[in-house]
């Protein structure tokens, strides 16, 4: 098993058999091409093609290439290099674009983090990376750096995932993960030359589409915003004609709100790519209503599952059930989990299949069908909420006896979390509770949005809490 070890001493193995990457690179599904020299490749072949499109306006591959090399100068001179684990806490745009290539111009790990992550979650991450150091702002520089040998096969990035743990986790991916199995499933979204407008952030699990797919394996256009903006981003499928729009359920369905405009011109548009949660039916209606556009529904996560539609991909990731669970392993399958073996044990086979922990079936015509979680997440908007991390947290409250915590559904953002309460004593309120939680270092995005008192939790024949009961509960309060 192949094992790779960074400069501060993490440790990654790659769970998948050597001999099924081997094949998944002679049937062509990986390039074993290293991310940076993908780019650089596209950048002397397309040097006038916009590469990034953001609020300071159109940047070609010429010129993006340019800041990329004064970056890992930079970056050089700061100390990083190869085998480094390097954390990025940049706002979408040019400058988070130009700071993750250059990471790989080094040699380096990217560990992009989303800006809504609190200080906690920062530190853990970073601490759990074992990383060299954080990037919040670019130091360009003139000069030149090494340029190490890179194994396609060793890690090129981290994708963090808030998942179903007490805190973030992160899964490592290769070079040839990137750039052949998850390049693919893009690939396959219709034909070149694409032009991407990502709204969600691009150091997400699903914002990887945007530079180490997008940029470095394909050689698209990726038109950013600063942060979510549904009026916005409808102005930008007309200002930027982009062919693809990659969105969380939630915020497709706010654009779908936005009037048209008399200007409105949307002829270069192919498809809207819904992941991050489940598409509602009602979301995906009314987005082929307001836009007269395909809704391409993609069932992934970080963890190393891809699914369009319903159709498995064996170029992306082969999808199987096994004993109803849905199991995936193929070109886009990441190494490991970081610095979490546990982790590893309970979400990956022997044989380097992911467990998703989702209950699936195939039908006869081989395409899967999702039948829900096994795992206990809330998904608000796209974003993975821990119940356990939350009512961990109100658990140390000294007026509450006990709590749960349970996702009740939201037409806007698919669910919202609900603290349910068997308090000690009386005057709990709401917003009691959630200044407790921040003032204990929880993000605001995981605060429960409502609060539910009762006399006791219910319980189910094993003496644990029946959450399909508190969700009945739950409802019927809310009437």
């Amino acid at each position: 098993m192949t094992e790779w070890v960074s400069n501060t001493g993490l440790r990654l193995r790659d769970l998948v058999p050597a001999e099924c990457r081997a094949d998944w690179v002679r049937r062509g599904f990986c390039p074993d091409r290293d991310l940076f020299s993908l780019f650089a490749d596209h950048a002397a072949a397309q040097p006038d093609r916009p590469a990034v499109i953001d609020s300071r306006g159109v940047l070609d591959y010429a010129e993006l290439l340019g800041l990329v090399e004064r970056a890992a100068a930079g970056l050089h001179r700061a100390g990083f290099g190869h085998r480094d684990v390097v954390g990025i806490h940049l706002p979408n745009g040019r400058d988070a674009v130009a700071v993750e290539l250059a990471v790989y111009a080094l040699g380096a790990v990217a560990l992009p983090i989303p800006q809504s992550s609190g200080a906690r979650d920062l530190r853990a991450l970073l601490e759990k990376a074992r990383a060299r150091g954080l990037i919040t702002a670019v130091p360009y520089a003139s000069g030149s750096w090494p340029r190490p040998y890179l194994d396609p096969e060793h890690p090129a990035r981290f994708l963090v995932s808030s998942g179903s743990e007490a805190e973030p986790k992160m899964v490592a991916y290769s070079h040839n993960a990137f750039a052949g199995g998850r390049a693919n499933y893009v690939r396959a979204l219709g034909p070149g030359p694409m032009r991407n407008l990502v709204l969600v952030p691009l150091a997400s699990s699903f914002g990887s589409c945007g530079v180490p797919v997008g940029i470095a394996a394909l050689g698209s256009t990726l038109i950013v915003q600063d942060s979510f903006d549904a009026a916005g981003a409808v102005r930008a499928m007309t200002t930027h004609r982009p062919t693809h729009v990659f969105a969380v359920p939630t915020m497709l369905g706010r654009m779908t709100a936005v009037p048209a405009g008399s200007c409105e011109e949307l002829s270069g548009l192919d498809a809207l790519v819904a992941s991050g949660a489940a598409l509602p039916g009602s979301v995906r209606r009314a987005c082929e209503t307001r836009f007269g556009r395909r809704v391409v529904a993609v069932y992934g996560s970080s963890d190393g599952v891809n699914c369009r539609d319903g159709v498995p991909d064996p170029a992306v990731a082969g999808i199987r059930t096994v004993g109803g669970e849905i199991q995936a392993r193929g070109p886009m399958s990441p190494l490991c989990y970081v610095g979490a073996p546990e982790l590893d044990a309970r979400y990956r086979t022997a044989d380097g299949w992911v467990r998703t922990g989702d209950l699936g079936r195939i039908d006869v015509r081989g395409r899967l069908h999702v039948l829900g979680r096994k795992r206990q997440v809330v998904i608000r908007g796209g974003y993975n909420i821990s119940p356990a991390e939350v009512e961990g947290e109100l658990g140390a409250h000294p007026a509450i006896a006990e709590v749960a915590c349970v996702g009740v559904p939201d037409t806007d953002l698919g669910e919202r979390l609900c603290a349910c309460v068997v308090p000690r004593e009386g005057g709990l309120t709401l917003s009691a509770l959630t200044g407790f939680l921040e003032a204990r270092g929880l993000e605001r995005r995981k605060l429960p949005e409502s609060l539910v008192l009762l006399p006791e939790l219910p319980l189910g024949p094993t003496g644990k809490i029946c959450r399909t009961s508190l969700r009945t509960l739950v409802s019927a309060h809310g009437r």
